[in-house]
This record gives C-alpha cells, sequence and structure tokens, in this order.
C-alpha cells in the first residue's frame, strides 16, 4: 500500500504548463518536475521559455518548450501534439496563460476587453478542449483562475475578473462532462497576492492597502501555490473535481 506522501508524486506522468516564460508558471513547471514529471512548457515569449526548459531539464525531467499563444486554436493544438509527439501521452494541463488589465468601464476599449477573454477565458478552453481529446483516465486539468473571481480588489479590472470568474463556469462543466465519461478531473486553483509580473505593475501603496484585508497578514509564496497546483494534479486529489481552491491568505473571507 502507497503512503500519502507517495500520493503526490508524479512519476511516469506528462504536464503541459502555459504562461511557463515568467512568474506563478515557472513555479508550477518546477512543482511538477520535482515531483516526478516530465514537463511541455507554452508560452509566448520563447527566450524565456527556453530559461525554464534549463531549469526543468537541471532537475533531471525531460522538457520541451514550443511557443504558444493560447488565443490561437491551431497553437494549443500544436503543442500538445508536440507534447504527444516527443512523451506519448498528456495527463496533467496547468492553464496558466494570462493577462492582466486596469482599465475604467466606461473607457475599455471593445478591442482590450476581448484581449484579455481571448487569453484568460478562451485560451484556457482551447488548450482544455487539445488536451481532453488525448488525455486519458486519471488526468487532471488545473485551470489558474484568481481570489478576483469572487471579490474585488479596489481596481477598475472588469475583463480580467470577468475572465476569472468565466474559469470557474468553465471549470464546473469540463468536470461535469470529462468526470464519468473519460475519466478526467478538471478544478480551478484561485491565487490572492502572489509577486509576479503582474503585481510590479500596480501603483504605488496598492499592494500595501490590500495586504491590510488579508487575514496573514502578507502575499503568498510561490511554493505556497505550487503545492496546491501539485496536489490538484497528483492521485491525493482523485476525488475532486469541478471545484475551486483559494488559496488567498483569507483575502476572501475578510
Amino acid at each position: 500500500m502507497n503512503s500519502t506522501l507517495d500520493l503526490f508524486r508524479l512519476d511516469g506522468r506528462v504536464a503541459i504548463v502555459t504562461g511557463a516564460s515568467s512568474g506563478l508558471g515557472v513555479g508550477f513547471a518546477r512543482g511538477l518536475a520535482e515531483a516526478g514529471a516530465d514537463i511541455a512548457l507554452g508560452a509566448r515569449r520563447l527566450d524565456r521559455l527556453d530559461e525554464t526548459r534549463d531549469m526543468i531539464e537541471s532537475l533531471g525531467r525531460r522538457c520541451i518548450a514550443v511557443r504558444t499563444d493560447v488565443a490561437k486554436p491551431e497553437e494549443c493544438q500544436r503543442l500538445v501534439d508536440a507534447t504527444v509527439e516527443a512523451f506519448g501521452q498528456v495527463d496533467i494541463l496547468v492553464n496558466n496563460a494570462g493577462v492582466s488589465s486596469a482599465v475604467p468601464a466606461s473607457k475599455e476599449t471593445p478591442e482590450d476587453f476581448r484581449g484579455v477573454i481571448d487569453i484568460n477565458l478562451n485560451g484556457c478552453y482551447w488548450m482544455a478542449q487539445a488536451c481532453g481529446r488525448v488525455m486519458g483516465p486519471g488526468s487532471s486539468v488545473i485551470n489558474i483562475s484568481s481570489a478576483l473571481s469572487v471579490t474585488t480588489a479596489g481596481l477598475p479590472q472588469a475583463a480580467y475578473t470577468a475572465s476569472k470568474a468565466g474559469l470557474l463556469g468553465l471549470t464546473r462543466d469540463l468536470a461535469q462532462q470529462w468526470g464519468s465519461r473519460k475519466g478526467i478531473r478538471v478544478n480551478a486553483l484561485a491565487p490572492g497576492f502572489f509577486e509576479s509580473e503582474m503585481t510590479t505593475s500596480y501603483r504605488e501603496g496598492y499592494l500595501d492597502a490590500q495586504l491590510k484585508r488579508i487575514p496573514l497578514g502578507r502575499m503568498g509564496t510561490a511554493p505556497e501555490i505550487t503545492a496546491a497546483a501539485v496536489f490538484l494534479a497528483s492521485s491525493a486529489s482523485t476525488y475532486m473535481t469541478g471545484q475551486t481552491m483559494l488559496v488567498d491568505g483569507g483575502l476572501t473571507i475578510a
């Protein structure tokens, strides 16, 4: 009988991580590799992807990097095809690619709004759709949403929050469609405030004001959100699907 810790191992599994050129995506890729998975990386900045690939390979795992714009279904399919060609399977998808915006609703252009939705929501669907065609029973899709899908945080972020809230509905629907029929689990991970390229663009004083709302009184660290992703990817969470896991220091209860 396997120990509880063994349930968290990902040996022999293959994971696709989008948005893996920086920030939380790099952490997700590293954490999954440390747990034993081979990794396929997707993002628009290939030079940064190569850095992540080198880091994954230094851990002794196999890794490929494919330039991918998730807003384009054909590029999502290309990433999945390349993964199957390289590793023979896809077991885990971390739908992490995303962009942020902070534009007053009265000034946001249709192009700006659609651009955020195309990546954050539509892109996750195209990736899940392409992976769902090849994933076998026991596979796991993890949609990276946000605590802002269920609360607000003092910025005009209609496109971003709408996209992240939409991911929660997409997660539930895919979990229902693919649970008994395909044996694929689909869950959402909703981070609160973690250091990333997005947080470096916030206006001065904004994060300090938000920290006052968080019962734990601080931002999260990369290992704290990565560990949650490993849990959802692994056999430790085989009786979870259609759920949203908030990792936010208590932001959404304040």
